[in-house]
């Protein structure tokens, strides 16, 4: 069954040239109109900070022109997605050697971002543990493209120790940590930390596993209202080791429920707090090459 027809794309494709940023429209033209790579990277590069870090609201929720670990993954992801990557990721890593904390992870946040406009739920303290959030997120990605550089080894080694010692999670960490299950080298290891975080997730009812019962699922705390992930965000593709999570059946209802919400605009909504003016604007872009992403690789495997 086809879910990404070419009416489908069609609207987003128009959505996208109405409301998108530069570097979302050189995105879609490269992801789905035969488009070059190398404007996607100069797009991206107009986020990137004196430290080699990326900023300047790169992720909408975080402003300013300090580089914050979440933009730098995002950075990466885009890499990823045009092949350059591994050309990208030394200099990417010897910027994260210089925020890593002495726990060998990275931060949730920066200390400077308290200066700039920036979502309530962004952690800015002193002192700052390393985050499994976004450590894991930033270790997946660079696993997925085989770099090898020295921050990498002790990148995956905390995330192993804090996947390891989770007893409960929440839907943004246990994403973070199937990118970094789904691509770290030990297949076994990974295999067996990533069953144990689904019975995570489906004992605390983190997923909306029916959408004709939403009543069934549960909202973690700190949550907005409803934000609650389908299936195929934990499984994001069908060659996800969260796909072992869920049964056909509930894969299916999980995209079919995707594809219902793309608006009569063409666009994807948001599910987290609108905490500015700007976080629909430019999150609602982002939000839809994510779900053309996921309805194109269910298609295609």
């Amino acid at each position: 069954m086809t879910r990404l027809t070419p009416q489908r794309l069609a609207d987003a494709e128009r959505f996208i040239w109405l409301t998108a940023r530069v570097l979302e429209q050189r995105r879609f033209e490269h992801l789905h109109a035969g488009g070059p790579a190398e404007p996607v990277r100069t797009a991206l590069e107009a986020y990137r900070c004196s430290d080699g870090g990326f900023g300047y609201g790169l992720e909408p929720d975080a402003r300013g022109p300090v580089s914050q670990p979440l933009q730098t993954w995002t950075a990466l992801t885009i890499l990823d997605e045009i092949g350059q990557c591994a050309e990208a990721a030394p200099a990417i890593c010897d910027h994260l050697t210089t925020i890593t904390r002495p726990d060998g992870g990275v931060p949730a946040g920066d200390l400077r971002l308290r200066d700039y406009p920036h979502a309530p739920w962004i952690p800015i303290v002193e002192e700052p543990e390393g985050a499994l959030l976004t450590t894991a997120l930033l270790a997946g990605v660079l696993h997925r493209n085989a770099v090898a550089h020295p921050w990498l080894a002790g990148a995956t080694e905390f995330c192993w120790k804090r996947v390891d010692a989770l007893t409960e999670t929440h839907p943004y960490e246990a994403i973070a940590a199937i990118a970094f299950l789904d691509h770290v080298p030990d297949r076994e290891r990974a295999r067996a930390a990533a069953e144990r975080l689904g019975g995570l997730i489906r004992e605390a009812g983190y997923v909306l596993l029916d959408p004709a019962h939403p009543e069934r699922a549960r909202t973690a705390p700190g949550y907005a209202s409803g934000e609650v992930p389908l299936t195929c965000d934990y499984a994001a593709n069908p060659a996800s080791l969260a796909r072992g999570w869920f049964d056909d059946a509930e894969i299916e209802r999980g995209l079919d429920h995707l594809v219902g919400q793309q608006g009569e605009d063409g666009g994807w909504p948001i599910h987290w707090l609108e905490w500015s003016p700007g976080t629909a604007l430019e999150g609602r872009p982002r939000v839809t090459l994510d779900a053309l992403r996921v309805l194109r690789a269910y298609d295609e495997a």
